[in-house]
């Protein structure tokens, strides 16, 4: 009889074991499916970078297609040498677009978005967007690398294009902050005349810093994402807008 029970058991043990192994199997087959969709979604697709606007054109014709899809649609970021090359769209609030793609479809690698309170022509003296910090370097990933003196040496420019003119983007500065930084993240500084305030702090707690002869006139624009190190950990990239001839 003992002999009896003790087979029973072995068969409890090795059938439990079994579904145990195979719950395993079926979460680590998901998680690699969840992590590859992920990743998928942190970069433009080709479909995607039909509309990016051709460099040197005057206008964007395909911009303005992008924009009929999705009327939120502000312009084209671009980060020379990087993976940043992606639409910028503007929702009205700063979190419409943290979980939503271009198209307006569930993603958790959400979009590149500007402030809600920056004028959607990219025209304020002081312009903030923001993108998740993708591990793999998809979305705002690249940032980060930017507190590195190598890095902010040799990718020293980029290109915002708008519907009907081109942006020059002069990379200046890389900070590291947090995200309750009540200068950094104001782009509102701007309707005070406080720019030149702006300009001195972030020269002032800059990581990298190129002299690029920046002055209170010229626009500037603030690209921000999360930090590895810290919680509440941003790191913020600034560069001069120049409007392209």
């Amino acid at each position: 009889m003992l002999a009896k029970f003790a087979r029973a058991g072995d068969r409890i043990i090795s059938f439990a074991a079994a579904v145990l192994m195979l719950l395993m199997f079926c979460y680590g087959g998901y998680s690699l499916w969840d992590t590859a969709m992920i990743n998928r979604g942190a970069f433009a697709s080709k479909e995607l970078l039909k509309f990016k606007p051709s460099s040197g054109a005057a206008e964007s014709p395909t911009l303005a297609e992008l924009q009929k899809i999705n009327p939120d649609v502000r312009g084209w970021l671009t980060i020379e040498d990087t993976h940043i090359d992606y639409p910028v769209v503007q929702g009205k609030n700063d979190m419409d677009y943290i979980n939503k793609d271009v198209y307006g479809d569930f993603s958790l690698s959400g979009s590149i978005f500007m402030d809600s309170r920056n004028c959607p022509d990219f025209s304020d003296a002081y312009c903030l967007v923001y993108g998740h910090h993708m591990a793999n370097g998809g979305m705002f990933g690249d940032v980060t690398e930017f507190v590195n003196a190598s890095w902010f040496e040799n990718h020293p420019a980029g290109i915002l294009y708008l519907p009907e003119k081109t942006y020059k983007i002069t990379l200046f500065a890389c900070v590291e902050v947090d995200a309750f930084d009540r200068v950094i993240y104001n782009p509102t500084i701007q309707e005070k005349g406080r720019i030149g305030e702006l300009l001195a702090y972030i020269r002032e707690i800059a990581v990298q810093y190129r002299d690029i002869g920046i002055r209170e006139e010229d626009s500037v624009i603030g690209l921000s994402t999360c930090a590895e190190s810290a919680t509440n950990g941003r790191v913020v990239l600034f560069g001069r807008l120049d409007k392209s001839e």
